[in-house]
């Protein structure tokens, strides 16, 4: 343990629902606003459930090129936007030569996505067969592009282009958990000295017509569409399943010496992380959440970290009934006594859940929290539910110092996700 690198996050960039960009998603959170809509991309009106919470995103107006545009699929966009934002958050120059620069064979990307291009492959399908009028599709009416909306590496290999990363390079893909679990690989990297920089969040846009079926089948999504804005209610009584979303976030890991050494701001160090798999049911959980809790208790282990020292939880709640009864018997099992002390939210009220980029999501509005010393919210949390009684942070932000915080993740096929986050003055090198 004394020898091992340690990871900090210098640089964060977010394209969130109802915000655009690192600082309005913050304002967004600390205000308590939810960004949960009718949905406008298609019309909804023969699905069951019909609100969404969509990114107003336009990447010409974002920096991007219209060459860039055409070739890659919405969650591809998003990810360059929020890894633009988050590089130039870091001051590190990547891929421009300049004096400074990391070596690019020390810069690698680690990319989340649960779905990829789907919108993109849905959108080339309904061309190529006409609306589904053709059985045999007529490639003549594909783009040309149309290999990328079939492989999720583009978006990996769209970032290491980007910014000259010649290191590592991968795409994680487990579901609502890939985005804490690409941020966990990055760490791994820079730890086993494989890497000094890593480039990593998590993307998806799956707000389209395929997506949406999905989701209605198995009656994940909720069916309140008559109160779009109030329809994500995360460990309330009266919760009947999450809101679709969007998004992406990104974050610059660095290792620590480096760091310090061109005295860059860090917003917090990654000290732990875990995942497990429950071997289940793909989309079931177990009430007892006993693999969530090994992932947390993993996580803390590896940084030292005693279960009383956590300030701070931010949840996957979903806003599911058993998404949400599970993670909290996970949480008691793993802190013990101290989770009755512990702080614990879900964003996802806010701004939906946005499958594989919900993660990184979460884990940018954690690094947040442990500098600014504010506590985002669970919105819309007004009537308790006896089989969920933490400390959930109801409707208002909450002004709290913290030293340690975890963030969780839960997804279908039994992933369970933790990491550790902490202030870098908590430990000495």
């Amino acid at each position: 343990m004394s020898d091992r690198r340690r990871v900090v996050v210098t640089g964060i960039g977010v394209v969130a629902p109802g915000s655009m960009g690192r600082e309005g998603f913050w304002d967004m959170l600390t205000a308590g606003r939810t960004a949960t809509r009718r949905i406008t991309f298609f019309d909804p009106a023969l699905f069951r459930s019909q609100v969404a919470a969509e990114v107003d995103f336009d990447g010409r107006l974002l920096g991007l090129t219209a060459h860039e545009v055409h070739r890659n699929d919405r969650f591809v966009q998003m990810a360059m936007v929020a890894a633009d934002e988050a590089v130039a958050d870091s001051g590190l120059p990547l891929g421009s030569g300049a004096a400074g620069a990391p070596d690019p064979d020390r810069v690698g990307v680690a990319l989340g996505s649960a779905v990829g291009a789907t919108m993109r492959l849905e959108q080339e399908y309904v061309a190529v067969s006409d609306a589904g009028t053709h059985w045999l599709v007529d490639p003549r009416y594909a783009s040309s592009f149309l290999h990328h909306a079939l492989v999720p590496s583009c978006g990996a290999t769209e970032l290491a282009v980007r910014f000259g990363a010649h290191g590592p390079a991968v795409v994680v893909s487990t579901g609502c958990t890939s985005g804490i679990d690409a941020v966990g690989y990055a760490s791994q990297l820079i730890e086993d000295g494989d890497a000094d920089v890593v480039v990593s969040g998590a993307s998806d846009a799956p707000i389209s017509p395929i997506s949406m079926a999905c989701f209605d089948t198995i009656r994940a999504t909720t069916g309140n569409n008559d109160d779009p804005e109030h329809a994500a209610r995360p460990f309330d009584a009266r919760r009947d399943g999450f809101v679709m979303g969007e998004g992406a976030a990104v974050l610059v890991l660095e290792e620590l010496e480096s760091a310090r050494r061109r005295d860059a701001e860090v917003y917090c160090e990654i000290t732990g992380y875990a995942n497990r798999c429950n071997a289940f049911h793909m989309t079931g959980l177990k009430p007892d959440g006993v693999e969530m809790a090994e992932a947390i208790r993993q996580a803390l282990a590896q940084g030292r970290t005693a279960p009383d020292e956590v300030g701070y939880v931010n949840a996957h709640g979903s806003g599911t009934k058993q998404n949400d009864r599970h993670e909290t018997a996970a949480v008691k099992r793993s802190l013990g006594p101290a989770a009755q002390r512990v702080a614990m939210s879900s964003i996802k009220s806010m701004v939906g859940h946005s499958l594989g980029a919900i993660g990184s999501i979460e884990v940018a509005a954690t690094a947040l929290a442990l500098q600014r010393g504010v506590l985002p919210p669970t919105a819309n949390y007004e009537v308790p539910d006896p089989e969920c009684d933490l400390d959930y942070i109801p409707n208002t932000a909450r002004e709290q110092k913290v030293d340690v915080a975890v963030s969780v993740g839960s997804g279908f096929g039994g992933f369970q996700s933790a990491i550790v986050l902490s202030r870098p003055s908590r430990r000495t090198p």
